[in-house]
């Protein structure tokens, strides 16, 4: 049976024209600067084409669909953020992966990343089951939101600086949006760049030297909290440079912070 993909809402029509009048930088920044909500943020944020490079390869690849997933309907758009939009922990990754969220819609559904991702959290109590494996599977999400630094699959897992600069007011309005987010979880390198950044553009105070990303690294600005984890990629977990255990102690210190655990 193919997965199925997630139907997003109709942005408002004026947001909507302001990317489809050039598919540009500007068009993301009107569009994303005036989302007046997550729904319509997530409804904007699908209909992006404004990095070339990103929008021919993720759409080739709904096309030239890995043998595994012959059957399914890719959804080969960027893919917007997910979970409780109460969230007092919000998760950044990297970008969706070509066979991952970029077939099924959501972030972090349908590949070894997601696997562990979803496991710690269930494990931490903030998902309802320990698996993510379609968008209609029933997962909910409590007290969490998944997004990503830059929304559409990258060739090679590697989006390019101009990429990700244009990508960022997604980031910056998924932030003021979640107006309850105490915790950035941050899941490697590129993801605690990106958030430090997105925080800085918030308002916060970022300390100087910028702080370097390390696992279990924390810090603390103003009313948030940046924590950074190792990706959960299959480079990382297969070798044991990350572990269940270190996953679950970054989200459990995060859980700490946010105040939704002793």
């Amino acid at each position: 049976m193919g997965s199925h993909r997630p139907v997003p809402a109709q942005p408002a029509l004026g947001l909507s024209a302001a990317i489809d009048k050039g598919h540009d930088a500007a068009g993301v920044v009107a569009a994303a600067s005036g989302a007046a909500n997550l729904v319509e943020l997530d409804a904007l944020v699908g209909e992006c084409r404004a990095c070339p490079r990103l929008v021919e390869w993720r759409e080739r690849i709904a096309v030239d669909k890995r043998r595994s997933f012959a059957d399914d309907t890719y959804w080969g758009r960027p893919v917007p953020g997910f979970g409780d939009p109460d969230a007092a922990i919000v998760v950044v990754g990297l970008a969706p992966a070509a066979h991952g969220a970029n077939r099924t819609g959501r972030m972090f559904t349908g590949d070894r990343s997601g696997d562990w991702l979803f496991a710690a959290l269930h494990r931490a109590g903030f998902a309802n089951q320990p698996t993510s494996v379609a968008a209609d599977d029933g997962l909910q999400l409590t007290g969490v939101r998944i997004t990503a630094a830059v929304r559409c699959a990258p060739p090679a897992n590697q989006p390019t600086p101009a990429e990700r600069d244009t990508c960022a007011p997604w980031v910056d309005a998924e932030l003021r949006l979640l107006t309850q987010v105490r915790v950035v979880v941050a899941l490697g390198g590129f993801a605690w760049a990106a958030s430090l950044v997105a925080l800085g553009r918030a308002g916060v105070a970022v300390p100087r030297p910028r702080p370097r990303f390390g696992h279990g690294a924390e810090v603390p600005m103003g009313q948030r909290t940046l924590v950074g984890s190792f990706h959960p990629s299959q480079q990382n977990t297969f070798t044991g440079r990350l572990t269940e255990a270190m996953l679950d102690e970054v989200l459990g210190r995060a859980q700490i912070l946010a105040g939704l655990g002793e």
